[in-house]
């Protein structure tokens, strides 16, 4: 069984290798296509092509896999559907009453 699950990860490293190596060129050619000429800036070699990559992972939470918020989405769902109506209410309360500057949404 273990031996099975290193040969697999040994026919797929090549690819996962080329792959990143890819990325970080298309990742490089786009900025030095796009940035120069639309803001001025300077273009970009790839290390520090991969270095913007790594900066955006690290300040945004980009290059999630399963989409970005999937579980906490399906988790809040399924919270959602097991309150009463009147749960969702003070959630909506609290909720627009803490992040949003905008009054909440007349209830339905």
């Amino acid at each position: 069984m273990r031996s099975h699950r290193i040969r697999r990860i040994l026919k797929i490293l090549p690819f996962m290798l080329v792959f990143v190596a890819v990325f970080g060129f298309v990742v490089m050619s786009l900025w030095n296509w796009l940035m120069p000429a639309i803001f001025g800036l300077r273009e970009i070699g790839y290390w520090q092509a991969w270095g913007l990559m790594i900066l955006s992972r690290i300040l945004f939470g980009g290059f999630r896999m399963g989409g970005p918020g999937g579980h906490w989405r399906h988790r809040m769902k399924e919270r959602w559907e097991q309150m009463t109506p009147e749960e969702r209410e003070k959630f909506r309360q609290g909720f627009y009453g803490r992040w949003s500057p905008v009054p909440p949404p007349e209830s339905e």
